[in-house]
């Protein structure tokens, strides 16, 4: 994983950003165990904890706007899978979007 530089000239760590996801998705996976993970309105709640509960608008060195981050989830998912775990795909998407 690189760093990538963002609108305030600082490095972002897509790493550091991965490893957010991947938190967000063993919260998401234990408050929706009842229903196996199941959850239709998946981004919001995703959306939800990065943008106000954790580090990622420190990482991107900006404001992030949750409904854009929700708009920013729903089309990574529907995009093919690129062959990488999905975190790192939504990641660099995150990355670029927000700090690109």
């Amino acid at each position: 994983m690189t760093a990538m530089p963002s609108q305030t000239g600082q490095q972002v760590d897509v790493a550091a950003v991965t490893a957010l996801l991947r938190e967000v998705g063993d919260l998401h996976h234990r408050v929706y165990r009842i229903t196996d993970g199941e959850d239709a309105d998946w981004a919001t709640w995703y959306a939800t904890w990065l943008a106000e509960l954790s580090q990622l608008p420190r990482l991107v060195g900006r404001d992030v706007v949750r409904s854009e981050l929700v708009h920013l989830l729903v089309e990574a998912g529907r995009e093919p899978a690129d062959g990488q775990p999905w975190e790192q795909t939504y990641a660099r998407r995150i990355v670029d979007h927000f700090a690109g």
